[in-house]
């Protein structure tokens, strides 16, 4: 986890720096001339986390957005009600195919138009 560093002298806080000469990290103080070398190279440290599998985000009142595709060609699997809004999966992907989500217009029901897909689905 990265901390805030600020200067011995002024309290201001101190800047990442580079001394090339002999390849190592300050943290600087802009103010004054305060320096310090830092306890670790690494400044920032951002993690990325792969989603391995569709997730359809937020679906809440969804079917009053007046923005949202409709359609009435897939009928809901809870209520059999066939007006649904849809959106497309948000991961990227190169190897599977698009999945559409529908949110059903009766019941608020989320569904794909995948293949069984018994989580989405349930």
């Amino acid at each position: 986890m990265s901390t805030l560093n600020f200067c011995r002298e002024c309290n201001n806080l101190l800047y990442p720096q580079v001394d090339r000469s002999n390849q190592v990290l300050l943290y600087a103080c802009k103010n004054c001339n305060y320096h310090e070398e830092a306890a670790h190279n690494m400044v920032f440290r951002n993690d990325l986390v792969a989603v391995s599998k569709e997730q359809p985000g937020v679906i809440d009142k969804l079917m009053t957005d007046p923005t949202m595709p409709r359609t009435n060609e897939h009928a809901c699997p809870a209520c059999g009600a066939d007006e649904a809004v849809y959106f497309q999966d948000q991961s990227k992907r190169t190897f599977n195919r698009m999945t559409l989500f529908y949110v059903c217009c009766s019941c608020n029901k989320l569904f794909t138009d995948a293949i069984e897909d018994p989580e989405i689905n349930a």
